[in-house]
């Protein structure tokens, strides 16, 4: 029984040591990559959003303010 224990431990040592060692450099350095060309992504639509919203808001500005001229000119033509 103890040369089954013996046995069985040694085994499972190598197989340990001889198992998988992790990503390789080039693996890591293509993650890297991808989670940088995910956050650039990211960031180019939150600016296309953030100049959309500014543009309705300048546009809802302008028309506001059209209309505002639009209606003090009327009033001044009743007068």
């Amino acid at each position: 029984m103890k040369k089954l224990t013996l046995v069985l431990a040694a085994l499972s040592l190598v197989a340990v040591a001889c198992g998988p060692k992790g990503p390789s450099p080039e693996e890591v350095a293509k993650r890297i990559a991808d989670s940088t060309r995910v956050a650039d992504s990211v960031a180019a639509v939150k600016a296309a959003e953030e100049a959309a919203a500014a543009r309705a808001a300048f546009v809802a500005d302008s028309t506001r303010v059209a209309d505002s001229v639009a209606a003090a000119a009327k009033t001044k033509k009743k007068k």
